[in-house]
Formats: structure tokens, C-alpha cells, sequence
């Protein structure tokens, strides 16, 4: 990237610091920022009246947002959450539009986070397809070992696709 094109780049994001438990775009509302989690854990899900369903966590180092409300100026299907106090980097709709016309890299910027999210998002429905309860979980747990320090049981449970009773049987059968 040249340093003009970091400089006008750069002068688009916005840093953002959160508490826990911040809502980053409700079920409904229309997703305006692309964010980067430079610190931080948030999880992506379907509210829902008894129990949410969360679909995704992200890390450090993870681009976050609804994403497909973002591109298509659509309400979102699902929510974005902090977990953590959360550090981000967020660009606004329009002025990802301006780099990526403005500036030379601004495509192989959106490219790459695009094919970050479609890995992501593979890797995902593939475990669905091809393993069990048990085995995501143990992904889960090679993966991101502090997740269970930091990220309450009920949202696991979720995100791996079981009750919260049915984890506490896969956690004592391994341990």
C-alpha cells in the first residue's frame, strides 16, 4: 500500500472503545460500519426471546459487522455483540465506497476481508455438515482455549448447536 493511499485509507477509520455487553447492530437495523477488532471478543446472533442463537464468535485480529445488511443497505437478520470491553477500528459504508474508488489497493482491501469472512463462514457450516456436537466443541476448545474463561457456557452451548445441559454432558465426558 503507498503511503498516500495508507494515509487516506487510515483517515477514514474511526477508533472505538466498548464495554462488555455493547450492542453493535440490533435484529432490524441497518449495519453501517466494517469494523476490525483490535482487542476484544463479540459474538454475532439471533435474538430470541428464551434463548439466544449465536452463530459466531470473533477475536482479535477478526473484522466484524453484519455484513450482508452492510453491503446490501438491508436490515439485519441478527445482532453484534461485545463480550469483553472491546477495542475497534470501523470504517462507515460510505467511506469504504470512497477508498475502494479512490485508492489503489482499495479493492485488494475488500478482496481480502472478503475472503476472511467467506473462510470463516465455510468452516463453519462444513463442521455442521461433517462433525458432531462433541468434535465442534473440541475444535473449539483447540482453537480458543481462554473462550471458556471469558465467554459464558449458554452462548457455547449455541454456538455449537446444543442445549446448555447437553454441553455439561460433553464437558464430562472429556475431562
Amino acid at each position: 500500500m503507498s503511503e498516500n493511499d495508507w494515509k487516506f485509507f487510515s483517515s477514514k477509520l474511526e477508533q472505538v472503545n466498548l464495554n462488555k455487553r455493547t450492542i453493535l447492530v440490533k435484529k432490524g437495523e441497518v449495519e453501517n460500519y466494517l469494523s476490525f477488532i483490535s482487542n476484544g471478543i463479540a459474538r454475532v446472533f439471533i435474538p430470541k426471546e428464551e434463548n439466544d442463537i449465536t452463530f459466531g464468535f470473533l477475536f482479535d485480529n477478526d473484522f466484524m459487522s453484519a455484513y450482508d445488511s452492510f453491503l446490501t443497505r438491508l436490515p439485519s437478520e441478527y445482532a453484534c455483540e461485545t463480550l469483553t470491553n472491546t477495542t475497534l477500528w470501523r470504517i462507515n459504508y460510505d467511506d469504504l465506497q470512497e477508498v475502494y474508488e479512490k485508492t489503489a489497493c482499495g479493492n485488494l482491501i475488500g478482496r481480502k476481508m472478503n475472503e476472511v469472512i467467506y473462510l470463516i463462514k465455510s468452516k463453519r457450516e462444513l463442521a455442521f455438515l461433517n462433525k458432531t456436537a462433541e468434535e465442534r466443541y473440541m475444535d473449539l476448545f483447540k482453537d480458543r482455549p481462554e473462550l471458556f474463561e471469558l465467554i459464558p457456557l449458554k452462548y457455547v452451548a449455541s454456538y455449537i448447536g446444543v442445549t446448555p445441559q447437553a454441553l455439561s454432558r460433553i464437558r464430562k465426558r472429556i475431562t
